[in-house]
């Protein structure tokens, strides 16, 4: 299917330009979603016959950073969910943290609940001298399906340390616990590690946040474009070594495993493609860079993590990626009866 062309990201009053305040969850708009309709981005096929679709919008950079392929609304603002994670994560080092290897890998996670992510986020709260008690994520099972059978045969129930959020929330208290900061406020918007992961989300973007809300784990949850997005990602894999942003990419890139667990998409892809940094979020958004400098996010509109897959890899083989892995994370077959009869697939 030969590439669309590259067409002009639209205004809207809400794009980087000008941008609209922060805000807590208290007296928000109802809606922050562009008046555009975005287009369809994938298409549910069945037996032969289309059956639904998915609109999203997705933006491309080239490996100078300017847009080379913008696919409905890409300046208005979205929240990352935890895509946002790595910038969390570089505030994190920022704020005083050091951190390296598997522990950073986590501390930027959305884990699967494997033993091995569990194990490593209890023996970080030993090291720190922190309570489990003092999470404040919500106690959850295994994001991961196969995982979450095995825990549940266990006989183990919903915990804290288990939450896929859990290394960041480790990493935030263990911060806190360093500097003095207030230990039972550390998501409080206004909290001193907060206002430091805000700048650094601001930096990393190239734009003022536009809004904040709370993420599904309690943090505060900051918005920004997808142009934004996409040159955040970019910014981690062409920073200076050594800077925090670049230390949270090579751990990505490192210990792909703790950042999104054996098998999920962001795991295959950091392991069988060198040096691109990748991370899905909730709502079904996706942001990846190349080490090259090239770089891509987008969000299905629905929220659909289904399209995912699909979308990434069409995405990734208009920016030319040629690994067995593309044609892995696209696979997404319909069943019926038992056997396959359908897909999903990318449409454009």
């Amino acid at each position: 299917m030969p590439a669309p062309q590259p067409s002009q990201p639209s205004q809207t009053p809400q794009s980087p330009q000008s941008p609209q305040p922060s805000y807590a969850d208290q007296g928000a708009p109802t809606s922050a979603l562009s008046p555009v309709v975005p287009p369809v981005l994938a298409e549910v096929v069945r037996s032969g016959f289309v059956e639904g679709r998915h609109r999203g919008s997705l933006v491309v950079l080239g490996a100078d950073g300017a847009v080379e392929l913008a696919l409905g609304e890409v300046t208005a603002p979205v929240f990352p969910r935890s895509s946002n994670k790595p910038m969390q994560a570089a505030g994190v080092l920022r704020a005083g943290l050091d951190l390296a290897g598997e522990r950073l890998a986590l501390a930027a996670a959305s884990h699967s609940g494997e033993p091995f992510h569990r194990d490593l986020a209890r023996k970080m709260l030993d090291e720190y001298g922190l309570d489990p008690a003092l999470l404040q994520c919500p106690p959850d099972l295994p994001l991961d399906a196969e995982e979450r059978e095995t825990y549940l045969a266990s006989g183990a129930v919903p915990d804290r340390v288990t939450m896929n959020c859990s290394g960041k929330h480790t990493a935030m208290l263990a911060v806190c616990a360093q500097q003095g900061w207030p230990l039972e406020t550390y998501l409080d918007p206004e909290h001193p590690l907060q206002r430091v992961i805000h700048r650094v989300v601001e930096d990393a973007a190239g734009e003022p946040v536009a809004a904040v809300g709370t993420d599904g784990c309690g943090a505060p949850l900051m918005a920004v474009s997808l142009v934004g997005l996409a040159r955040a990602f970019r910014s981690f894999v062409a920073a200076e070594p050594g800077s925090a942003e670049r230390r949270v990419a090579d751990a990505m890139r490192a210990h792909p495993e703790y950042v999104a667990g054996s098998r999920r998409a962001d795991t295959w892809l950091m392991r069988e493609v060198p040096g691109t940094l990748s991370k899905m979020g909730a709502e079904a958004v996706q942001a990846v860079a190349l080490p090259d400098g090239r770089a891509l996010a987008f969000k299905i509109e629905d929220g659909a993590t289904r399209a995912l897959g699909p979308v990434l890899a069409r995405a990734l083989t208009l920016l030319g990626v040629d690994a067995p892995v593309v044609e892995r994370i696209g696979r997404a077959p319909l069943l019926g009866g038992g056997r396959e009869v359908g897909e999903i697939r990318a449409s454009f």
